[in-house]
């Protein structure tokens, strides 16, 4: 089939009716529908909520560790007794 068969045989179905749909199909379409969007809330709530409850933990975390300040050294014990010098 060459490409001016192809594009009359498209041009054919393009030009027919569309076909019948079913009268109860748009129903199940709108309730899938719904329910999908459903779900996505849910989803995306829950996504917001572990990730603010991540934050808030790092923030707790950081706030009792204190990563940025230096730990004390403790390789070279405190010097005492050379007050006599």
């Amino acid at each position: 089939m060459n490409r001016p068969q192809r594009e009359a045989a498209a041009r054919r179905i393009m030009e027919q009716s569309p076909p019948r749909v079913p009268p109860e199909l748009y129903a199940d379409a709108v309730r899938r529908g719904g329910r999908m969007l459903r779900r996505r809330t849910a989803a995306r709530r829950l996504m917001w909520l572990v990730l603010g409850a991540a934050a808030v933990a790092f923030t707790v975390w950081a706030l009792t560790v204190q990563p940025w300040v230096e730990p004390p050294s403790e390789t070279t014990p405190p010097v005492t007794g050379w007050e006599g010098w």
